[in-house]
């Protein structure tokens, strides 16, 4: 005879929960990057504890990224120095959260969402601070608001030539060295979005410190949540430090917020996949990326942008490899984003910073976000800039007649005011209206026809 209960008492599933057995696996190999347990029911994706607890308490926490008939892989978030054959393996049954919430303004937090900037822990008080999954989903491409509203960054030449809009996504590619991350500091201390949320991602440590007191500053951090991953940390931790961050500007988002995502590099998010894909035997194939490498990007870059309320509006570097930015990384890169920023090893070479090329970048939203009197500012620019770069080649040895091209004299007369107008120093700031009236007064000033 069996006893029926008209309802669970409350508490029941957690007593069931508790009584039910626990089933823990075995480390029984260790290679490169990954962690090989058997006797295991774990999903992909899901927390796993590895090993006893060191002298100090801690224990090697992996997360499951493949799976197989004679048990899972993992990948270890923490170091897995001591751990042996014969180790017990514990599921948490549990996925990373996150923290997220204005409780975070002025954080730096490491890639799981801890705080590494010795101002005291981050505890979930009154909704100011919430805990979520790190995992979700991009918005429905039918309830994304259209982006219509231009993004002030306060760097003249974006804000005219490569216009940015809440919501949209861009890249910033270049090769090491060019001024990337320059450029990003500019972005973050000028930009009129409300809040700020950076992934700085496989960058050396020394760099951290730097960025944060004299990029940023205490005025730009007060507004930013500074999520960092450095070079030397496990490719998983790499790799969740942009997810981390997206999951943190997602919330403001979700508030109705207008929040900008800067995130340094999604080269190195690329190659720390890559690193776990092969380590977990995926096939190695366009130039040894295998292919959830470019999945990944896909996801991670279609989760910003505009929702049903609020916007994310995303400034992503790209580390173009050689300089060829054909590569696959930054050519993926280019097909998902809504535009793109082009920044040349010449011009850093020759001292004109920011180093944007401005005829090379493109923003695939500038014609819903400016005027037909601003489209044409920029446009008569850009031709007289083109006439120029087309001669260069006849102007360098001389053969260039004057008189030839109306365009290419207008550049060469003028040639000081337009690489003033182009370049601005890292300190500065400069408002969009006065962005506009100056790049107004220089097409005047070239005597060409809007």
């Amino acid at each position: 005879m069996s006893l029926t209960l008209p309802h669970r008492p409350a508490g029941w599933d957690l007593v069931l929960g508790a009584a039910r057995p626990e089933r823990i696996g075995v480390v029984t190999s260790a290679t490169g990057l990954g962690v090989r347990v058997a006797g295991l029911d774990a999903a992909i994706g899901e927390l796993l504890v590895l090993g006893e607890a060191d002298h100090a308490g801690r224990r090697c926490r992996a997360e499951v990224a493949g799976i197989g008939a004679d048990g899972v892989v993992a990948m270890p978030l923490d170091g897995a120095t001591g751990l042996r054959v014969g180790d017990r393996a514990r599921s948490t049954r549990s996925r990373m959260r996150v923290p997220v919430g204005n409780g975070l303004l002025g954080r730096v937090l490491d890639a799981a969402g801890r705080p590494i900037d010795g101002k005291g822990p981050i505890v979930a008080d009154r909704g100011a601070v919430r805990y979520e999954s790190v995992d979700n989903d991009a918005p429905n491409p039918i309830e994304r608001a259209r982006i219509d509203t231009p993004l002030p960054i306060g760097v003249r030449v974006l804000d005219t030539l490569t216009p940015v809009g809440r919501g949209q996504r861009l890249g910033l590619f270049a090769g090491s060295g060019v001024g990337k991350s320059s450029l990003l500091s500019m972005i973050a201390r000028g930009t009129e979005a409300e809040v700020a949320v950076i992934a700085l991602v496989g960058e050396r440590g020394r760099e951290v410190r730097e960025f944060l007191e004299e990029d940023l500053g205490p005025e730009g951090l007060a507004r930013s949540v500074v999520v960092v991953a450095t070079a030397d940390q496990a490719p998983l931790l790499r790799v969740r430090a942009a997810f981390t961050a997206t999951r943190i500007a997602e919330a403001f988002r979700d508030e109705g917020r207008d929040a900008v995502l800067l995130m340094d590099s999604v080269t190195r998010v690329a190659m720390a996949q890559r690193e776990i894909g092969l380590a977990v035997g995926e096939p190695p194939a366009t130039r040894g990326y295998p292919p959830s490498v470019f999945g990944l990007l896909a996801r991670l870059l279609e989760r910003a942008g505009t929702g049903p309320v609020g916007s994310i509006t995303g400034l992503y570097t790209v580390l173009v490899d050689g300089d060829d930015h054909d590569e696959p990384i930054a050519d993926t890169a280019r097909s998902i984003l809504d535009g793109h920023v082009v920044l040349d090893r010449r011009l850093a070479i020759a001292g004109h910073f920011p180093t944007v090329d401005a005829l090379a970048s493109v923003s695939r939203v500038a014609g819903r976000i400016t005027s037909t009197d601003q489209r044409r500012l920029a446009t008569a620019l850009r031709k007289v800039m083109a006439a120029r770069r087309q001669a260069q080649d006849l102007i360098d040895v001389g053969a260039y007649q004057r008189g030839a091209n109306p365009l290419v004299d207008a550049a060469l007369d003028h040639a000081v005011a337009i690489d003033a107008f182009l370049q601005q120093d890292l300190a500065e700031t400069a408002a969009a209206d006065e962005s506009w009236a100056r790049l107004a007064a220089l097409v005047d000033a070239l005597g060409v026809e809007r």
